[in-house]
């Protein structure tokens, strides 16, 4: 739907030389072709889009009294008009939207995941660790935005590469369990010379908490046992972080 800003008279007829403006509110199959998604796409190219139109040409359909258009439009200011804020919300706050079914949400998940994988391929498929800065570039694209904790360990060979990533757990907006011996054992088994925790914090708060201090402790003491050094523990968030080594706290 797009609305379209008329003169019209008074509704009494009238016509003081000032016309009032009246509101005429088109569906989609009845605006100027420049005016909709696909045809300024196809004219101009994606580059020249917003945010919401361009959800509306992947999410293509709306509902009964709501075109696509102003479906996304909606979609978009609910989220600040912005996809930061979007891809934290999970399926049941999508479906909580007006006119977005469990498909649409579904594709929306779809979408942010692409975004997700994106950021990470131009990273190798074993990416060097030199400093506490490249742990973040590796991470935050993956965790930093969360709206719920996770643990992730990374375990690296005598190269300092990253042979594989492990989710160790996944909790709530303010903590999360951590198992020890299950890191250890993915460790173990890759072969791994180092591992690295990374851990989330959804507030934005980049500062460790004693629960973070006693992880900390907890899993140095265990590579230590195995003969594994624990190289950092970094906490993530969308706007920076912190590193437990930089600190001199590990």
């Amino acid at each position: 739907m797009i609305v379209k800003e008329i003169d019209a008279p008074f509704a009494d007829g009238s016509d003081d030389g000032d016309n009032r403006r009246a509101y005429h509110y088109l569906p989609i199959k009845d605006m100027d072709k420049e005016d909709t998604p696909r045809e300024k796409a196809e004219k101009f190219g994606c580059g020249v889009l917003s945010v919401a139109e361009l959800w509306a040409l992947i999410l293509r359909t709306g509902t009964v009294g709501m075109p696509i258009t102003q479906l996304c439009r909606e979609l978009m200011q609910n989220n600040d008009n912005r996809l930061t804020t979007l891809e934290r919300r999970d399926r049941k706050e999508l479906l909580e939207i007006k006119g977005l079914g469990r498909t649409k949400a579904i594709q929306i998940e779809a979408v942010m995941e692409i975004i997700r994988r994106y950021n990470r391929e131009g990273l190798g498929d074993k990416p060097t660790i030199r400093c506490s800065a490249d742990i973040y570039e590796l991470m935050h694209t993956i965790i930093g935005n969360k709206p719920h904790e996770e643990i992730w360990a990374l375990m690296l060979n005598r190269r300092n590469q990253v042979v594989k990533r492990y989710q160790a757990s996944r909790g709530g907006t303010n903590a999360t369990v951590f198992d020890t011996k299950m890191v250890l054992k993915e460790a173990i088994l890759e072969n791994a010379s180092s591992l690295i925790l990374c851990h989330n914090h959804p507030s934005g708060n980049i500062n460790p908490s004693p629960q973070d201090d006693q992880i900390t402790q907890q899993c140095k003491a265990a590579c230590q046992a195995m003969d594994i050094r624990m190289l950092d523990h970094v906490i993530v968030t969308a706007n920076g972080y912190y590193s437990y080594n930089d600190q001199n706290k590990l």
